[in-house]
């Protein structure tokens, strides 16, 4: 062993210890967050100081293409150099052979951070909290489905098929049977999670059917993102080796709830105490500020919770899913919630973002949007009461209509980076004009003769 073993996590040192390493698989997350990297042998990884991708993977669409987004310079295809950040490693226990993963962070060739690379744009967001004397501290909870393997796309997609030879039910949600009825794989994924030093704060059944949810324990914004990447991918693994697939996609099966990454967010000052508390544990200017940035400016960030068009399927009345950005005190229609909690832990919840977001820039979004809150003086509408699906939409109704709204916030783009905003539009633009290209079973069953 080497000396970057006494520097990577203690659930890295022990498998690197009990396993002999055979390949470090070297990834950065791209704007859809797909782990894009090198995979290389071990014993080539301990020399190795820095490797080199080209940008153009962060000007890639979820589809393989492209959008122009490479500037006055041309598509030249430039290498990025990426340093290994070793806090990140952790096991692939997976793999076949012993494999550790570590996740980089990628600079220009003069040293710069690469402003669209989505662990660098939370990065930036983060530093604004700290140069302001605050801590920001987020806890993700993330849903998804098992399903049945889906090789043909033309295919609906179905439950995955439980113990008990029945397709996994519909409408059980925290049903500790129906948790039970898929526990060969929820069994592998609380090794997996074990292995790699990941801690879960609990699995429960939600109210679609074979949909669960996974709470991460609070912290650091950019270790839970990294831990929610880590997360998709051990979560897939988990399903493959039984059969079925998991799937973050927003609204994977027609009827069904969908699936979100819920938010949970609070702020500390220099001496560690919560902001939205105040001394006789009461709500502070701060706490409705947060809010009101939410308020005001998460409608132009919806592109980057509810990338695809897929996810505006989601924010459908009384499916489990905000239509608006009311806020409330225990209260799950809204888009904003505060949970039941003591004073210390206070927190607001954003119940928006679809779990097929990157979680580097969904959680980079709500925070910029409360950040702006905090620094522009918002103010919360007043708490709402009620059933906020009484109320009316005020989302963005679909993916064209968000870039639009993200296109014209110039405040957000100076939080996020303008470099990063130009090239995002330009991608998702790229993917959505694609998607119109593509003609739905909708439109020929009702069109082709009707019309």
């Amino acid at each position: 062993m080497t000396d970057w073993v006494d520097r990577i996590p203690a659930a890295a040192q022990r498998y690197a210890e009990a396993h002999p390493l055979d390949e470090v698989e070297c990834m950065i997350a791209d704007l859809p967050g797909i782990a894009r990297g090198k995979a290389v042998p071990a014993s080539k990884w301990d020399k190795m100081q820095k490797f080199h991708l080209p940008n153009s993977i962060f000007f890639q669409t979820i589809t393989g293409g492209w959008g122009e987004a490479a500037g006055a310079e041309g598509f030249t295809e430039p290498d990025m150099v990426l340093y290994s950040d070793l806090t990140t490693a952790t096991a692939a226990p997976w793999a076949d052979d012993g494999t550790l993963q570590v996740i980089h962070d990628a600079f220009d060739q003069k040293g710069a951070p690469i402003p669209f690379a989505p662990r660098n744009v939370l990065k930036r967001v983060v530093a604004l909290y700290e140069r302001e004397g605050w801590t920001p501290v987020v806890a993700p909870e993330m849903e998804f489905f098992l399903v049945a393997r889906n090789t043909d796309p033309a295919k609906r997609i179905t439950p995955m098929m439980g113990r008990s030879g029945r397709p996994a039910a519909a409408r059980q949600a925290y049903s500790m049977s129906a948790v039970d009825d898929y526990g060969p794989v929820i069994d592998d994924i609380y090794e997996y999670a074990e292995i790699q030093g990941f801690e879960i704060d609990g699995i429960t059944q939600e109210g679609g059917a074979g949909q669960l949810e996974i709470n991460l324990r609070h912290g650091n914004p950019v270790k839970l993102a990294d831990e929610v990447f880590y997360f998709k991918r051990l979560l897939r693994e988990a399903a493959l080796k039984h059969d079925c697939f998991a799937t973050f996609m927003a609204k994977p099966i027609e009827g069904e709830p969908g699936s979100a990454m819920h938010v949970h967010h609070s702020i500390l000052d220099a001496e560690g105490a919560n902001i939205f508390t105040g001394p006789n544990g009461g709500e502070t200017d701060a706490f409705y500020q947060f809010i009101g940035g939410l308020q005001a400016h998460l409608p132009s960030v919806i592109a980057l919770m509810a990338p695809y068009v897929n996810s505006y399927r989601r924010y459908v009345r009384d499916h489990a899913a905000p239509i608006n950005l009311e806020w409330a005190r225990d209260n799950r229609t809204t888009g904003l919630r505060v949970p039941l909690s003591d004073p210390d832990a206070r927190r607001i919840e954003n119940r928006v973002a679809g779990m097929d977001c990157n979680p580097y820039l969904c959680i980079a979004a709500s925070l910029a949007a409360g950040f702006l809150g905090l620094t522009q003086d918002l103010w919360a509408d007043k708490s709402f009461r009620g059933d906020a699906y009484d109320g009316q939409p005020d989302l963005p109704q679909g993916l064209g209509a968000a870039l639009d709204l993200f296109d014209a916030n110039m405040a957000m783009h100076e939080v996020l980076g303008p470099e990063f905003t130009r090239v995002y539009s330009i991608v998702k633009r790229a993917e959505y004009e694609e998607f119109l290209q593509v003609i739905s079973p909708w439109e020929r069953e009702h069109l082709l003769l009707n019309v």
